[in-house]
């Protein structure tokens, strides 16, 4: 791939130098962190690889109104190291990295702001290819495109894959058909209530879907407009966005912000299993556990939401981008998260543990493999 620079001089903050984020990296396991600013373009960014052992880094550019430095550093870390398991449990020979960008996208989101953040990309030379997320659409990636060719999830129309949303929510539906068949015996999710917590683009597609299975949606959303107009559309219920993570059903699906699985909610849930496409659910690990003394069955969402990570890994096949073969493989969700359901079961282990322990394996395994083929090398960098 090739792409634009030019030779401006990216910033690093010094206020952000030394062990505070050396540390947060070494507790994370990451490769490599970014720090850069444009004032010029107004741009404040981090980008952040996890892990390239199983190739180059792949994760979307979030912009998103952090209220301060630290929180988008800590955004970028975790999001990234979980780009670096969904990408190795869905078995994809491509790493994990993630770019946040300190911005109201309403606002601060300008054609100079993402020239200049594609001319970051371009000087990592590969090690990272970005795409789409929060706060960031198809036609900003054309932009990014302008000045480096590190980038995916491009309109169809020039080659790319397009909107991931759809594939995204196809495979949250894949992931509850598995759930539904180990918990219930078969995998038809008609009459099955579902409550979706936010319907931005994943989620409003992921009602369409399910209504047309033939299951009851139950919709909220921050914008209650938003969610009245995908009720009145799917023929669901509307809940108010206070309600949604206490309502009764048979699956509660976060697709908005991470963090909502916590001490606070976890207690109110009266679902019987969770599958989302929301990133980083679990506000702690220690919540996996705490959903299980409840009896409440939560999918990993770093294997439910691998739809759109799988449909963009289309793009970098010898033939290009194909529809036919993204959708078999984003259907092949189900089957795998089957197996992990089984597994987690044999061992008397959470879905959380077993799926996180495979793709951590993976890692490791590539990277001790890496290192056989360079003996001089004496540092070896794994996942944690």
């Amino acid at each position: 791939m090739t792409g634009r620079a030019d030779e401006r001089d990216y910033k690093i903050d010094p206020r952000r130098m030394g062990f505070e984020v050396t540390q947060a990296m070494q507790s994370r396991g990451q490769e490599l962190v970014v720090l850069a600013a444009d004032p010029d373009a107004g741009l404040r960014a981090v980008i952040a690889i996890h892990s390239t052992a199983l190739g180059p880094a792949l994760g979307g550019t979030r912009i998103y109104p952090y209220p301060s430095e630290e929180a988008a550093l800590e955004d970028a870390l975790r999001l990234s190291e979980g780009m670096s398991l969904k990408s190795a449990a869905a078995g994809l020979a491509l790493g994990g990295g993630k770019a946040v960008i300190v911005g109201d996208p309403s606002r601060h989101k300008t054609p100079a702001l993402l020239r200049s953040y594609g001319r970051l990309v371009h000087r990592l030379g590969g090690a990272y290819t970005t795409a789409e997320d929060v706060g960031t659409t198809v036609e900003d990636m054309l932009a990014v495109a302008e000045t480096t060719g590190w980038v995916s999830g491009l309109p169809r129309a020039v080659g790319g894959s397009g909107d991931c949303s759809p594939m995204t929510a196809r495979g949250v539906v894949a992931a509850m058909r598995a759930v539904a068949a180990h918990l219930w015996g078969s995998a038809d999710l008609t009459g099955r209530r579902v409550a979706i917590q936010g319907v931005g683009k994943v989620g409003a597609e992921l009602s369409r879907i399910l209504t047309e299975a033939g299951a009851r949606v139950l919709v909220s959303d921050i914008d209650d407009e938003a969610a009245r107009q995908v009720a009145a559309e799917t023929g669901g219920s509307r809940l108010g966005h206070d309600e949604v993570m206490s309502a009764e059903c048979d699956f509660l699906a976060p697709c908005a912000l991470g963090g909502v699985l916590n001490d606070d909610t976890i207690p109110t849930l009266r679902c019987a299993a969770i599958v989302g496409s929301a990133n980083i659910q679990l506000d702690k690990d220690r919540h996996a556990p705490m959903l299980a003394e409840r009896g409440i069955h939560y999918a990993p969402d770093f294997v439910v939401n691998a739809g759109g990570v799988i449909n963009i890994s289309v793009e970098f096949g010898v033939n290009g981008y194909r529809p036919e073969v993204a959708g078999a493989r984003v259907a092949a969700i189900e089957s795998r998260l089957s197996s992990i359901l089984v597994a987690a079961d044999a061992r008397g282990l959470t879905p959380t543990e077993t799926a996180t322990e495979m793709a951590r394996e993976r890692i490791n395994r590539a990277c001790s493999e890496k290192l056989a083929e360079r003996p001089g090398l004496t540092t070896a960098r794994s996942s944690r």
